[in-house]
């Protein structure tokens, strides 16, 4: 019953990102031909640097340095908060208890992922050696992209072992974590104490609102957007300021899951059993004051039911993966093959992030992943053999959202021409490389997964 139930809980998160992904796939689509068609080239590069304000007296909300801004950083400044916010609270989730809550589930993905990190940096950082403009963006073919990997998974359905689906999934936000650690140390700017004193402050108010016990998400959120702008001003990018108000929100109630469910079950017994015709069904019933108040305290405990992180990822789930990271697709992948040819992906940082992740990643995971299983610190997945788990380790070359995250911190465009003819480049490689990714572990999984699944 349980390995029944851990199915169709890991079948429901799947399907939620096989829809997500082909959203994905269509915003860098539209992205690559908004980009390249002259009639809307320069539209598309004008529309980011349209500035952005949501001004109270003097005072500009969406400000940076005291300058407005644009929609491009109102995009992967702002929105990416929510972002990062979402995969905290995931983080969080699975430490407490899901897939990394224990030594035996967390270990051979965290290896993976460590594997999964380290050696496409090492592979880029060959491939770029020498040129310290180049070697800024070593971080880029880190991140493994959980939507689209899992999208390519689900292709295979039944056909593959839930072992694989829960180590891809958790490996993914392994991942994700050490993305943000990456983006915290190493693409920080001047920092500003005064902002980064106020974001501590409001750490503190938070940390405190949990300890005694308010269970409230506007408190939570409210306080967020404030920490939200202090982090943004103190030179440490802002969107960690997600991942840190992810930790400060609460994951448990005050009395318990399972005191409220008590209490939701006795109300409903309470409330008076009403025998409905057909004729009647339809009619409008007037509800005495005794039967309202009952519904009212059924709905106040069902309010309690659900712990605030639960709830806050719950609600965020649909406008990240259908709005802000389509937005961020269609904004970020829009590679101008004006001036590059087939050729630039065979030299500098195309190369290095396109063998990073499709080299790297899959070298690192299996590699640190076969050695961990060897030394007896792990398991092989349930259901799985090393070939089938091999194919699995290449899907996880498909980088994306977090990988384009990383290439525009790495050549930002106040770096001048050569950082932007990076940056595109680095793109061309992040989309070539989770192509080739994509397309051999899907070839891999097909050889070497079961053709048929008995019933």
């Amino acid at each position: 019953m349980a390995d029944s139930l851990q199915d169709s809980s890991l079948g429901g998160l799947i399907r939620r990102y096989v829809s997500a992904s082909a959203l994905l796939i269509s915003a860098t689509v539209l992205a690559l031909v908004f980009a390249n068609l002259p009639a809307t080239r320069n539209f598309y590069a004008w529309l980011w640097e349209q500035p952005v304000s949501l001004s109270i007296g003097s005072f500009n909300v969406f400000s940076h340095g005291g300058h407005p801004m644009s929609l491009l950083d109102f995009i992967n400044d702002y929105l990416m908060f929510f972002f990062f916010l979402s995969v905290g609270l995931e983080i969080k989730r699975e430490v407490l208890c899901g897939e990394l809550s224990s030594r035996q589930k967390a270990l051979l993905p965290i290896i993976g992922a460590c594997g999964g990190m380290l050696l496409p940096v090492v592979v880029f950082f060959c491939v770029c050696l020498g040129h310290p403009m180049m070697e800024r963006g070593c971080a880029i073919p880190m991140a493994t992209d959980i939507a689209f990997s899992l999208g390519v998974l689900s292709i295979f359905s039944k056909r593959v072992p839930a072992g694989l689906k829960i180590f891809l999934a958790a490996l993914a936000v392994a991942d994700d974590l050490g993305g943000i650690i990456v983006i915290a140390i190493f693409y920080s700017q001047g920092l500003a104490w005064q902002y980064l004193i106020g974001a501590a402050a409001v750490v503190a108010i938070l940390l405190y609102g949990n300890f005694k016990g308010v269970r409230l998400k506007a408190f939570y959120m409210a306080l967020g957007m404030v920490l939200w702008y202090m982090v943004l001003n103190s030179g440490i990018h802002a969107t960690i300021a997600g991942v840190v108000l992810a930790f400060c929100i609460p994951a448990n109630l005050v009395k318990g899951t399972r005191y409220y469910a008590q209490r939701i079950r006795s109300l409903v017994n309470r409330y008076p059993e009403i025998e409905v015709t057909e004729a009647d069904k339809n009619k409008p019933v007037v509800i005495d004051k005794a039967e309202l108040q009952i519904l009212r305290r059924i709905e106040s405990a069902s309010d309690y039911l659900i712990s605030p992180l639960q709830d806050i990822e719950d609600q965020l789930t649909l406008p990240i993966n259908y709005a802000v990271i389509p937005l961020f697709a269609f904004a970020n992948a829009g590679v101008d093959f004006t001036d590059l040819s087939f050729m630039s992906l065979f030299h500098g940082v195309a190369l290095g992030v396109f063998l990073g992740l499709l080299i790297g990643k899959f070298t690192g995971v299996l590699s640190f992943s076969w050695l961990s299983i060897k030394l007896g610190w792990c398991q092989m997945p349930e259901g799985a053999n090393w070939r089938s788990f091999a194919s699995v380790c290449m899907l996880c070359g498909i980088g994306f959202t977090v990988s384009m995250f990383i290439a525009a911190l790495s050549y930002p465009v106040h770096l001048g021409q050569e950082a932007a003819d990076m940056l595109n480049e680095a793109k061309l490689g992040i989309l070539c490389g989770t192509i080739a990714s994509a397309i051999v572990g899907s070839l891999m999984l097909n050889y070497t997964l079961p053709k048929q699944v008995a019933k």
